[in-house]
């Protein structure tokens, strides 16, 4: 029997910029591999960074335990670090191409400027560097139907972005909290029309959305728009969605869902 362990890489970004990579692998037989979930925020996913006054922690390896001890089924998590300031962070995790940015009126012109989308720029570094690495390096099942995606607020948004914009590549997408409200509504809405109407086999969505704070009423309004929008134009089977008014924009929430999620993608294995 291998322990479980969590490996950490450092991995060729841009500008001479390398980014954290962590890789949780669960313990496993020789010759034993798993499907996989990649994450935005690694630096929050795993249970000794609380420790470190992060904002909280997503426990993903206790969920994975929990999960195998439970149906006997794991995966392996690759966690992407988002470890630079807030607006870094935001501008790695918004895309450009979805449309034009609303912003605000009480934004100042200065943090305005401050936004340059490189949502494509990350959605590349996934693709064609993260996940070779991870699949050169690391026992995991390849393949659309061993291959999910899961990211929280501005990952929220990346997920709903690149899991549709790679239905071959990607079958489930957990979009928690996502930040939609950044986007003008017809412009969203025809990116995904559009980006949907060419896919025969839509990746599973498991859409999420808390109550409890401002920040979770304020992007509600958004996601329940698009949920409606998606209900009208995307198959129902392939669609989930939960609303929990109780809990806030925070990891304790996410930690909640992701175990729901991970779930349902290792079920359908």
């Amino acid at each position: 029997m291998i322990n479980e362990e969590i490996f950490v890489l450092s991995l060729p970004y841009s500008q001479n910029k390398n980014k954290t990579v962590r890789v949780y692998v669960p313990s496993h037989e020789e010759g034993e591999t798993f499907p996989v979930i990649y994450m935005t925020d690694g630096q929050n996913l795993f249970e000794f960074e609380k420790d470190r006054g992060q904002l909280g922690s997503w426990f993903t390896h206790d969920a994975v335990k929990e999960e195998y001890n439970n149906n006997g089924k794991a995966a392996i998590i690759v966690g992407i670090h988002n470890d630079s300031t807030p607006m870094e962070r935001t501008n790695e995790l918004t895309p450009k191409n979805i449309g034009n940015f609303i912003f605000p009126p009480e934004m100042p012109e200065p943090v305005r400027k401050m936004l340059v989308p490189e949502g494509e720029l990350f959605d590349e570094f996934i693709l064609n560097t993260v996940m070779p690495a991870v699949e050169q390096r690391f026992p995991v099942k390849t393949g659309r139907n061993n291959t999910a995606f899961c990211g929280s607020s501005s990952g929220g948004l990346f997920s709903f972005f690149t899991v549709l914009s790679h239905p071959e590549i990607f079958s489930y997408g957990g979009v928690f909290s996502p930040v939609f409200i950044m986007y003008d509504r017809n412009d969203l809405e025809k990116w995904i029309r559009c980006t949907i109407q060419d896919i025969n086999d839509l990746p599973y969505l498991y859409m999420y959305m808390g109550g409890a704070d401002d920040m979770e009423k304020l992007l509600d309004v958004q996601f329940e728009w698009v949920c409606g929008l998606l209900e009208n134009c995307y198959p129902h089977k392939q669609l989930f969605k939960k609303v929990m008014p109780e809990q806030k924009h925070h990891e304790n929430a996410w930690e909640i869902n992701f175990r729901a999620f991970l779930h349902k993608f290792l079920t359908q294995q």
